[in-house]
């Protein structure tokens, strides 16, 4: 169920799709679903949100045409859901259920036999939840609210175990009670926990399965609740990573998204952040200081107090500090990217170092070069509004200072004098020298 207007998230975006931990949060639950062996997911929004961009491949979506409550929307999938096989309704705004809990909540109602299971938790602060009252043999009797003074009793108020709104229900049951279920009360809305009262009703059973992890069923009402649940979620996933044999070293100071790999024995300084589609290989060094963005980083990698975004760095490269590497960087094995050096859209050959303080754009590298300080690629004419690229052959040495005003070519082996603006193409194994001759002019210290 992703149809909830949210309105205390105090946003334009849909609650569902706020972002948590580098997916959609409705994407949480799907995802867990789906490894739980889930045949058919149904992801039910409001009229106009469109969800299907933030969903996995193969998610079907369902409308649910009027805000009519929980009873509605999973009406409004109930079509879409394929008959013979029990019913897992989740809510997309509870993003922490995993595929285990999942599983198990299938697997308690299959050993029940029941027409439907409530999935509960136990509180030790149970306030504002209802409370699950059992019967005799330990089903459900009923479901007590709490809401307001005089809904329950001093005894039911003392009852720790809620209702955390996942259920899973015999198909042939719920097709049959849901649409029954009437809007007689204040808000006018299908309430699914009703499926239950009619279910006893007609002497089915309802069974419930305690979540023994309260944190999985914590449901996301607004901003600050977002934040608590993804401070969850951020520790499961550093404690992954450190278990597979990742060094963290300050889990309180560093970000890593859902989804990303990282190899053994690679180290995390603190301040770092692993966001996108970023992959880590193994032995890697990255941080302090560091954001790492849609990213490839090969084996043995070092990247400190820099940015990195939709870059490719192969195994053994050495970047930073403080560098900046823009879309369409590829650093070949053993490459440098120094202080203050901002790359873009370049490749750089194996070995070539690129030490400081020097821009590359659109160019291409060959292997065991050096680029001296404030070696600058040119690359956009003004005036035309192109950018050009700049080739640099193997094993050149520019010298401090030089400007490559693209299109230009340097052949292999050549050299750059300090201080060049280069228009012209050099060639192989030659020194080209672009700049004025120095002229002294004596005494001018003293002309008044």
């Amino acid at each position: 169920m992703a149809a909830g207007q949210g309105t205390r998230m105090r946003s334009a975006l849909p609650k569902v799709l706020h972002e948590l931990c580098g997916r959609p949060m409705v994407a949480w639950p799907v995802l867990a679903a789906i490894e739980a062996g889930a045949g058919r997911v149904v992801v039910v929004s409001s009229p106009g949100v469109e969800l299907a961009a933030a969903l996995p491949e193969g998610t079907r979506t369902a409308v649910q045409p009027v805000a009519d409550g929980t009873g509605g929307a999973v009406l409004a999938a109930l079509a879409d859901v394929a008959p013979g096989a029990p019913v897992v309704v989740l809510s997309g705004d509870v993003p922490l259920i995993s595929a285990e809990a999942i599983a198990q909540l299938v697997a308690a109602h299959a050993v029940a036999g029941a027409a439907a299971t409530m999935a509960t938790t136990m509180l030790d602060d149970a306030t504002g939840y209802g409370r699950v009252v059992r019967d005799a043999d330990g089903n459900v009797e009923r479901v007590v609210e709490t809401k307001a003074t005089g809904d329950a009793t001093p005894e039911q108020l003392r009852i720790r175990e809620v209702n955390t709104g996942i259920f899973c229900f015999d198909h042939a049951a719920l097709a049959d009670a849901l649409p029954r279920v009437g809007t007689d009360n204040a808000q006018g809305e299908r309430y699914l926990p009703e499926v239950l009262t009619l279910l006893r009703a007609q002497g089915a059973t309802v069974a419930a399965h305690v979540v023994d992890d309260p944190a999985l069923v914590l449901g996301v009402n607004d901003r600050v609740a977002l934040a608590d649940v993804r401070a969850i979620a951020q520790r499961r996933i550093l404690e992954e990573h450190m278990r597979a044999g990742v060094t963290i070293v300050d889990p309180g100071s560093t970000l890593v998204d859902a989804g990303i790999t990282i190899g053994q024995d690679t180290v995390i300084e603190p301040s770092t952040y692993l966001r996108g589609a970023t992959t880590v290989g193994a032995g890697a060094h990255l941080g302090p200081d560091t954001t790492i963005i849609d990213t490839i980083v090969g084996d043995a990698t070092t990247v400190r107090h820099s940015y990195v975004q939709e870059a490719e760095l192969r195994a053994g490269v050495t970047v930073g500090p403080f560098a900046y590497l823009r879309p369409g960087t590829l650093l070949r094995e053993g490459a440098k990217a120094g202080t203050f050096v901002e790359i873009k859209n370049s490749d750089v050959g194996e070995g070539t170092k690129v030490p400081h303080l020097s821009y590359l754009g659109d160019a291409d590298v060959g292997p065991n070069t050096n680029l001296g300080a404030s070696t600058i690629t040119a690359n956009y004419n003004g005036k035309t509004k192109t950018k050009s690229r700049t080739t640099i052959g193997a094993d050149v040495r520019t010298s401090v200072d030089t400007t490559l005003v693209a299109p230009v070519s340097l052949g292999d082996g050549a050299y750059t004098a300090a201080g060049s603006v280069v228009v012209s193409d050099v060639p192989d194994r030659a020194l080209a020298i672009a700049r004025a001759r120095q002229h002294n002019i004596e005494g001018y210290a003293d002309r008044e």
